[in-house]
């Protein structure tokens, strides 16, 4: 097996990582299991996306431990210093992504505000195609809309097109 170089992390600092990742998995599964039952839900209540997010935890966990045991996974410190110039631009984008949902969905709803959130990702990742992101975030954010108003019952606010929706 390959020695990490003086400047490499080590594997038993990946080891830690995973670990801290199972304990916090564990931790989410316990903090779950403490959230009182309902009788209001008769099938899935408020405990499935936390058990669910803590057992991904734990697994993905147990991987980085896995990786960590067999000689880790992190890399030479010249090597992240090799890192490529920040993009302010991206990082701009994903900032105004942000503020234009905390901005408008009260007022626009959150299909409309979601959308615009999703264009401007788009366009921090490198997309030159607004008109594509446009129609996949009206699709997307409309089936979110949708799952949850109508499925879960859950009002996120439709904002302008609450006579529509």
């Amino acid at each position: 097996m390959k020695q990490p170089s003086p400047q490499a992390g080590t594997p038993r600092a990946d080891l830690g990582v995973g670990l801290f990742v199972v304990l916090l998995g564990l931790l989410t599964v316990y903090a779950a299991w403490a959230i009182p039952d309902s009788p209001l839900y008769a099938q899935v209540g408020a405990k499935a996306v936390p058990y669910l997010v803590g057992g991904a935890l734990v697994v993905l966990g147990a991987g980085l431990s896995a990786v960590a045991l067999r000689g880790g996974w992190s890399r030479d410190i010249e090597e992240a210093m090799e890192a490529p110039p920040t993009n302010w631009r991206a990082i701009g984008l994903l900032g105004a992504g942000l503020l234009v949902q905390i901005a408008l969905i009260d007022w626009l709803g959150f299909v409309i505000a979601a959308t615009i959130q999703y264009v401007l990702v788009c366009a921090a990742f490198g997309s030159r195609r607004p008109l594509r992101d446009l129609a996949i975030g009206i699709i997307v954010t409309l089936g979110a809309f949708i799952g949850f108003s109508r499925l879960l019952g859950v009002n996120i606010g439709a904002g302008v097109l609450e006579g529509i929706l």
